[in-house]
């Protein structure tokens, strides 16, 4: 059977000689050079094997999918540029250096829906095999040797607006009620008919927020008689759904028919019962502190981590490490389901450079975050010979003489670099704000801008090589 997955499209036959010329005279300098690494074989066959996974009969049977080698230009020109996917598919249908530097040609671009899809057949796995490919072709075109390491931890936020408690219950409200509506369509109708009551919570909510406005003890009553009724409201709603829930699980045709929504309203309802309990403990009892607490109820891995920024003391997402070579290179990012202490992270992540790079770096510089006597023993125990992460607690003069040195003071000028690199990663790259849901979806996200920006400095390195 002919496959329907391919390497790439023919040659193209958009443009005669002439403009050839002229378009390829248009290419920025990085293009000319990332072009050339994106002509790896092993990154062009870690794409393609994923989109044989995307059905069990994607190689043989429906229609041809969009080549691996254009998939992976485009998905590294969206994130090269920090485009959505919609601004993507207008440029590369307008520009005919995107065309060209996507390997598109004459074909047709795919839409902006085609290729959200296609960017989801890119899992945190293929991400993390693509990474170790380009760290391995840094290495052998000489972009970095591995013998220094910086490492900082940043936090990339999820995608939700800003959580409070009556938003959040009407947020849950309103998933529950539609959901419940789907299934009531779907089935052909239940025993006691689904009642809305979002204009009642929604007066709740508007009420609630109004009520901020009052100072002193007046408006503190307000506040919580309004989060009272709106708890009621929710309760009823939550009632409401369980009866529905019960009632699918009774009749075998009709949880077939509603299966996924039955899931997903079973899903929203172990939310909101969080939700209620932590919105009870904080306004009756006075307590905010509450183990597992949710934030948003569509990104229910979201924490709240605290970094002590004076502009934003509290972010809504993931903590997130970033671990450099030599010219930027990121050898090493890693997404954590939980915050970890930063002090905790040290010898792992000289552990992985050693894996990546095949030595251990004559120079390890980080934050004080990262400082601990046992990390600095256990450093040069692993043959580390300058470690440039400081003590700022510490009352000893010799230690306070040691940081003071020439090799030490370098170690932590170079280490600031990190900050910057942050920073590109988040304006330049969208890691800011992720855009895929799931804790999964941010994992592909971060590692895509993290590639973006590995290829962007090859290519900048390597030109200023050349010149």
């Amino acid at each position: 059977m002919t496959a329907m997955i391919k390497l790439r499209h023919q040659q193209p036959s958009l443009w005669h000689r002439g403009l050839a010329e002229d378009i390829e005279g248009l290419w920025e300098p990085w293009m000319r050079l990332v072009d050339d690494l994106l002509e790896d074989e092993q990154l062009l066959d870690t794409v393609y094997e994923a989109q044989g996974e995307r059905h069990p009969q994607s190689r043989s049977r429906g229609r041809m999918q969009t080549p691996a080698e254009v998939l992976l230009r485009l998905l590294l020109l969206k994130h090269m540029r920090n485009w959505s996917y919609d601004v993507l598919e207008r440029e590369v249908r307008a520009n005919l250096v995107y065309r060209a530097f996507t390997r598109i040609g004459d074909e047709k671009v795919p839409d902006a829906k085609t290729l959200a899809r296609l960017g989801q057949l890119i899992e945190a796995k293929v991400i993390e095999q693509l990474h170790r490919r380009v760290v391995e072709l840094a290495q052998e075109r000489g972009v970095t040797q591995g013998r220094k390491l910086r490492v900082d931890t940043t936090v990339v936020e999820s995608n939700i607006h800003y959580p409070t408690d009556s938003s959040l219950l009407g947020d849950g409200t309103r998933v529950l009620t539609r959901t419940m509506k789907k299934i009531e369509s779907k089935s052909g109708g239940l025993k006691r008919k689904v009642r809305d009551r979002m204009r009642s919570i929604r007066k709740r909510v508007l009420a609630i927020a109004l009520s901020t406005r009052l100072l002193g003890a007046a408006g503190e009553e307000r506040r919580k008689r309004q989060y009272g009724e709106l708890l009621s409201l929710t309760r009823k709603v939550m009632n409401q759904a369980q009866r529905v829930l019960a009632e699918v699980k009774q009749v075998p045709r009709r949880r077939t028919a509603v299966e996924g929504l039955a899931q997903s309203l079973e899903t929203m309802v172990g939310r909101v019962r969080q939700v209620m309990k932590q919105t009870r403990i904080r306004i009756f009892a006075g307590d905010p502190k509450l183990p597992g607490k949710i934030v948003s109820v569509f990104e229910a891995h979201t924490e709240i981590i605290r970094k002590g920024k004076a502009s934003q003391p509290n972010e809504f997402g993931k903590l997130v490490k970033i671990q450099e070579a030599e010219n930027q290179i990121v050898t090493h990012f890693e997404v954590f389901a939980e915050r970890p202490a930063d002090s905790t992270l040290l010898l792992s992540s000289i552990e992985v450079h050693q894996q990546r790079l095949g030595r251990i770096p004559r120079r390890v510089a980080a934050d004080a975050g990262f400082y601990s006597c046992e990390n600095e023993k256990a450093g040069h125990a692993l043959g580390v010979q300058w470690m440039s992460v400081p003590n700022k607690k510490t009352k000893s003069s010799d230690r306070k003489l040691l940081q003071h040195q020439r090799w030490f003071r370098n170690g932590q000028k170079w280490r600031t670099g990190s900050e910057g690199r942050i920073s590109v990663l988040k304006r330049r790259h969208g890691l800011r704000r992720c855009l895929y849901p799931g804790l999964d979806g941010m994992r592909r996200w971060v590692g895509l801008g993290v590639i973006a920006d590995n290829f962007i400095q090859m290519g900048c390195y390597l030109a200023r090589q050349s010149s």
